[in-house]
């Protein structure tokens, strides 16, 4: 008696395994990684108490070539400004930072989040 597979069902399974791969593959290939905030921002409100001035913060050393430092900023949450620190990010090819910076608007004022910009 012969407990091996027949050659024809092993053929099928190998082809679904490349077929569901490629599909796998297909759908991953469209994903978009976006990078998570660090912490809630103003997001447009217009507060009335001006962020303190930043804390002096250590950057220590890169964590390899390519990367540089994101310095920290304060965040509006809570009815009060929270500190977020700095970190280090990897550049990205064709792209600029633009870090965060609040801006007097009338007697208040408003923080515009740090984003990726294309040059």
């Amino acid at each position: 008696m012969n407990l091996r597979t027949p050659p024809m069902i092993t053929t099928r399974r190998t082809l679904a395994s490349i077929a569901l791969a490629a599909a796998v593959s297909s759908l991953l290939g469209a994903c978009i990684v976006v990078p998570a905030r660090p912490a809630p921002y103003a997001g447009g409100e217009v507060v009335m108490v001006a962020p303190p001035p930043p804390p002096v913060e250590v950057m220590g050393v890169a964590p390899g070539p390519g990367f540089f430092w994101l310095s920290g900023f304060w965040a509006w949450s809570g009815g009060r400004h929270v500190w977020n620190p700095g970190h280090w990010e990897r550049h990205r090819e064709g792209y600029h930072y633009v870090p965060h910076q609040w801006m007097r608007e009338g007697q208040g004022w408003r923080m515009a989040p740090g984003h990726w910009d294309r040059r």
